[in-house]
């Protein structure tokens, strides 16, 4: 049995790959041989296959990759290589000789150790182990791991492949390696020590011409595909083919690895010096080539200093100068290389060139400074070549001793640093590619690097990304620019301060106007930046302005990520996923995804969540008015409309999922223009809607002014339930009002009937049951006249409640018997297994116990038949009451408790002060006053965490009978009158049996 990785991920008994692993089963294969023996756990594998977004079924997908493989090596009777070990972790041991993988590694570090004793076994060795490969790693596998796994692997390969042409050049067998030469140069376009292979062989076998010719054709690709010349050695083999030198017609000795030095006793060289055995002339022994390090000038005390005006006024910023400079000599090494990057605006340059200041003492040999150019208006970024030649001149050295080739400018540039300590500012960068030829090679000095992308490419580097200005450190800039007008006025700063978006460039500019301005109040600043439409043109100066600097960054997007820039500007809620992305701008996921990370990278967007993106406010009003120029009305409109059509079809696809006994009763949608992803479960439902919630209700609140208000209704009917459940209720009257306000607009009077209706209720459990009443009676108005049963018996039973709230207990009877009828009349179960509780709980105050605890059973078991677990918690904590007032405390115990575990387990904690409060009466009644101050202590906690005014003023009722009941008469009347208030705000009879009380106690 035989594991292969190098080519299609497989299992192998006698050559013959087994079946039964799906490609994500392999994907977790390959993961697992990767990292043969050791043991790895389910999130590190969840991590290495989806990466930083995993699917809510990442988990399950693993276990179920496990299953699948120990399926398949059961079928060889090899399953104990897969074990669990402790906590879900995996491990993968193959045998001796049956990881691809592993053998290859093996005999690849064989080959190379075996060159300095026998080259023709190191040859067997290494094509031995590069015979291994049977195409691409991991070929046949997708995964997030993969890319750089197949990308490591590939890079082994050509070492591998190096060597050996090598020893075979060594052997003297350049024309029988000829054809593998031309093949894998031809493959590897930019692999200078292959191309170099490939002209010696072509020159040994009497080919000068093609020599020469395979020389300039690597040069041309190297120009091209990275803007570089080749290196030393390679220039020196051109040369030496090109002079007809009779020392490259015998085989050379091998270049000296560390390896080999450490193999033969040599000392090991400095970092950077470039070492090589000479090359042999004549057979034994002679004339040599050999190439030393270029001899570094002593620049004496000349101490260069470049760096820009350091501004005294500089404010903050201490966590990232504790990162850069430390807090004391004590605290260790700089880091070489540090990239500073962040938003237009936010203060990069001025953060590095302060900290060069700072730096002075630990940088003494000199302090330099070069503007890329990478942002700059009108400026082209300037090329790493010139960027050489500034910086070499700033260091001194004379203009003659420059090199013009870009490569040797930069050999230089690292051995002038390679004794210094300087620190550079390399300000403005456009990207990693203008930067690689600056950094240097062993030195002590440090580069701080500025731009407003993340360059992650650029490797050994330390990324510090910028924030907007916390308020403290905002303040402290703004009181330093304005002076003693900002102590008087504090609040107004905090205001100008929030309308900057703590940008320092905002700030900055804002502070400055205000200075040079003595008769404005900072009051008076802040309502000038108040106006959206003019705060961006507020933000400028004769020179400079917020605007300026983001117009930069946005004309550095390709037009792609302009386009998805300025549509997400029309987005009117605070953040957005790749999918609601991907319908803004009428694209596919992925490259919805592609554009959003860019633009990230690029820091036009941010990100405070993972998968999720959201604008700095200034930049939204950019964008915003960028996608008002550039897009059309039309286009706007389209844009709009199918990000909301995307939030309606998502949503109603979630509720259906979380509320399945109301599905029937929502109205049908449309087919939508784009496909639908569903849920796989309940938990991904509601994870969306609770995610999406916002953006939700702040769409549907702009399409019902201006873009799609004929389906604003809808989005209202189906988010009902959710808010609802999730005492979401300022959103539910956002949202319900919006309805009403389209409906009306566009003439629907079926969703304005539903509208006010769901207002009315909206109402009733807000505790405003004044507008619940006049808004229910409306709504029923318009139902009867409509013809709409279903909305009017909703109406009629927020009426009941209404009247049963203030005790009015044979309107409620009637107005809930009227609600009964209609919910038969619309075949609506779920309204009528919510009036069958509201109604049993009437009838037992109207003195009629057996009927109501018919209704109330009628009412448990229609909630348990739909699956409605929130209405089985309501009318159990109903029956709870009915058998305290009948006396029997212990089935109410039970009753209150199992709707208070149901609410608990809904995550309604807001309905489930209710069923607490009802123990705490229970208990009471049932004379344990210590659990009654417990069970309302914790009611009146819940009540007013989750805005539950009734249940507020319950468990204050509650706490102040029975601290009385104690004896204990302050606190009783503390509890008392705070109960007397919240009755009195809700305007309810109870009120007048807690002023009684109160005048009892006094």
């Amino acid at each position: 049995m035989r594991f292969r990785v190098l080519g299609a991920v497989e299992i192998t008994v006698n050559g013959v790959a087994l079946t039964g692993a799906a490609p994500r089963h392999r994907a977790v294969l390959g993961y697992l041989l990767l990292h043969a023996g050791q043991v790895l756990s389910a999130e590190r594998i969840t991590d290495a296959m989806w990466g930083a977004h995993p699917p809510d079924t990442a988990r399950s997908q693993i276990h179920a990759a496990i299953t699948a493989i120990r399926r398949v090596l059961r079928q060889a009777g090899a399953a104990e290589l897969l074990q669990t070990r402790g906590a879900a972790g995996y491990v993968l041991s193959p045998g001796a000789g049956q990881l691809d993988l592993t053998e290859f590694t093996d005999s690849v570090a064989l080959g190379q150790a075996d060159v300095a004793m026998d080259p023709r076994e190191a040859v067997r060795t290494l094509r031995a182990a590069l015979a291994l490969w049977q195409g691409e790693a991991f070929a046949d596998v997708s995964a997030d791991y993969v890319t750089s796994a197949r990308i490591r692997l590939h890079e082994k390969r050509l070492g591998a492949m190096e060597r050996l042409f090598e020893l075979e050049l060594a052997l003297g067998r350049h024309e029988e390696i000829l054809d593998e030469l031309v093949a894998n140069a031809a493959a590897e376009p930019l692999r200078e020590r292959l191309h170099a292979h490939l002209v010696l062989a072509l020159y040994r076998s009497g080919r000068q011409a093609d020599a020469l010719g395979a020389a300039r054709a690597f040069r041309v690709a190297l120009a091209d595909g990275q803007g570089l010349d080749p290196g030393r050695t390679f220039v020196a083999l051109e040369q030496a083919v090109l002079q007809d030198d009779p020392g490259l017609s015998l085989p050379p000795m091998l270049p000296v690895t560390p390896a080999e030095s450490r193999a033969a006793g040599i000392p090991a060289e400095p970092v950077g010096a470039d070492i090589r055995r000479p090359v042999d002339v004549s057979p034994h022994g002679g004339n040599t080539i050999e190439l030393h390090r270029a001899e570094t000038p002593s620049l004496g005390s000349h101490r260069p200093d470049f760096l820009p005006y350091d501004i005294p006024d500089f404010a903050g910023r201490a966590d990232e100068l504790d990162q850069l400079i430390g807090r004391g000599p004590g605290d260790g090494p700089l880091v070489n290389i540090v990239v500073l990057d962040g938003m237009a605006g936010i203060g990069k340059t001025t953060l590095a060139i302060h900290t060069a200041h700072r730096l002075g003492d630990r940088c003494p040999d000199g302090r330099l400074f070069i503007d890329l150019q990478g942002r700059t208006p009108g400026g082209h970024p300037v090329e790493p070549g010139a960027a050489l030649e500034i910086l070499l001149r700033q260091l001194g050295v004379p203009a003659e001793r420059i090199p013009m080739p870009d490569a040797e400018r930069g050999a230089l540039w690292r051995a002038e640093l390679a004794a210094r300590a300087v620190v550079v500012v390399l300000d403005n960068a456009v990207d990693a590619d203008q930067i690689r030829p600056l950094l240097p090679g062993a030195s002590p000095s440090l580069l701080l690097i500025t731009s407003r992308r993340r360059l992650v490419d650029l490797d050994g580097a330390r990324s510090i990304s910028l924030d907007p200005l916390p308020a403290g450190d905002a303040v402290v800039l703004f009181g330093r620019i304005v002076g003693a007008r900002a102590d008087a006025e504090p609040v107004a700063v905090l205001d100008v301060l929030q309308l900057c978006g703590f940008l320092p460039l905002a700030v900055r500019i804002a502070a400055a106007r205000l200075h040079h301005r003595p008769r404005w109040s900072v009051e008076y600043l802040a309502d000038r930046l108040r106006d959206e439409r003019r705060r961006l043109a507020e933000l400028a100066t004769a020179d400079r302005g917020v605007a300026a600097a983001f117009t930069l960054s946005y004309e550095q997007l390709t037009p792609a990520k302009q386009r998805m820039f300025r549509l997400l500007g029309l987005h009117p809620g605070r953040d957005v996923e790749p999918h609601a992305a991907a319908a803004l701008a009428d694209i596919s996921v992925y490259e919805a995804e592609d554009h959003l990370e860019d633009l990230l990278d690029a820091h036009m967007l941010a990100q405070h969540e993972a998968g999720r993106y959201t604008f700095h406010d200034l930049l939204r009003e950019f964008a915003h008015g960028t996608a008002t120029i550039a897009e059309d009305t039309d286009a706007r409109r389209a844009a709009t409309a199918r990000l909301f059509e995307h939030y309606l079809y998502h949503a109603r696809a979630a509720v259906d999922l979380l509320f399945p006994y109301g599905a029937d009763q929502r109205p049908e949608l449309p087919q939508p223009a784009r496909a639908i992803t569903g849920f796989p479960d309940e938990t991904a439902a509601a994870r969306w809607l609770d995610a999406e919630r916002e953006n939700l209700v702040a769409a549907a609140a702009t399409a019902a002014r201006c873009t799609w208000p004929m389906r604003v209704s809808d989005v209202a009917t189906t988010l009902r339930p959710y808010l609802d459940a999730n005492s979401r209720h300022s959103d539910a009257v956002i949202l319900h009002g919006a309805a009403l306000q389209a409906s009306r607009r566009v003439g629907d009077r079926t969703g304005e009937a539903r509208a006010l209706t769901d207002l009315g209720w909206t109402a009733w459990r807000r505790g405003d049951y004044g507008d619940a009443e006049a808004l229910s009676r409306q709504a029923a108005e318009l139902c009867r006249a409509t013809g709409i049963a279903y909305e009017e018996a909703r109406a009629y039973n927020t009426l009941g409640n209404v009247a049963a709230r203030r005790r009015d207990f044979a309107s409620a009877r009637e107005l809930f018997g009227r609600a009964l009828e209609l919910t038969h009349a619309a075949g609506n179960r779920v309204g009528e297994a919510h009036v069958l509780g509201n109604l049993g709980d009437v009838l037992d105050h109207c003195g009629e116990p057996e009927a109501a605890a018919d209704h109330l059973s009628m009412a448990l078991a229609l909630h348990r038949e739909l699956g409605n677990r929130r209405g089985e918690a309501l009318v159990l904590d109903h029956i709870g009451l009915l058998h305290r007032r009948d006396g029997r405390t212990g089935p109410a115990f039970d009753h209150h408790r199992r709707a208070a575990e149901l609410y608990a387990e809904l995550g309604d904690h807001h309905d489930r002060a209710a069923a607490i409060n009802g123990l705490g009466e229970t208990a009471r009644a049932a004379g344990d006053p210590l659990r009654a101050l417990t069970e309302h202590t914790a009611a009146l906690r819940l009540a007013e965490e989750h805005g539950n005014r009734s249940e507020q003023a319950r468990a204050e009722e509650g706490l102040a009978r029975t601290h009385h009941a104690l004896g204990d008469t302050v606190r009783a009347r503390h509890h008392a009158r705070r109960a007397l208030a919240g009755w009195r705000a809700l305007h309810v009879p109870d009120a007048e049996d807690v002023r009684e009380f109160l005048d009892g106690l006094d």
